[in-house]
């Protein structure tokens, strides 16, 4: 386990971001990054997860492919980045860069694609 000040994990989150093939920073328009300690219980619960479940990231919003034509003009949608899991997990700066850029590839994923499930499955890392 690493402990962060948030200033170092949001750095953290933003060199994954970065790092990023160009592909995938051109999916991430109109979403927001978003650093957090933890997820919700209300957004925990939406998951699926059960209270011991390790919720990493998560997209907020709607899916490119089941926007219409009269979406437009709307706050942006959300990958929310919970750092405490992610710390719980990690022992080093280099493993909690990777898990953000894991999570990041795998909530963009989400923002692209229709099934939560198989969503992560075409992204090459």
């Amino acid at each position: 386990m690493i402990l962060l000040s948030r200033e170092d994990f949001e750095t953290l989150v933003d060199e994954a971001i970065n790092g990023l093939p160009d592909e995938v920073q051109r999916w991430l328009d109109n979403v927001a990054i978003v650093v957090a300690d933890r997820p919700s219980p209300e957004q925990q619960a939406r998951t699926g997860l059960g209270p011991g479940g390790l919720l990493l990231g998560l997209y907020e919003g709607v899916p490119k492919i089941k926007r219409g034509v009269t979406y437009g003009e709307v706050v942006p949608d959300k990958i929310l980045i919970f750092q405490r899991p992610i710390e719980m997990i990690c022992r080093t700066p280099a493993q909690v860069r990777d898990q953000v850029r894991r999570t990041v590839l795998h909530d963009s994923a989400q923002y692209r694609q229709k099934h939560r499930r198989n969503a992560i499955q075409c992204v090459p890392y």
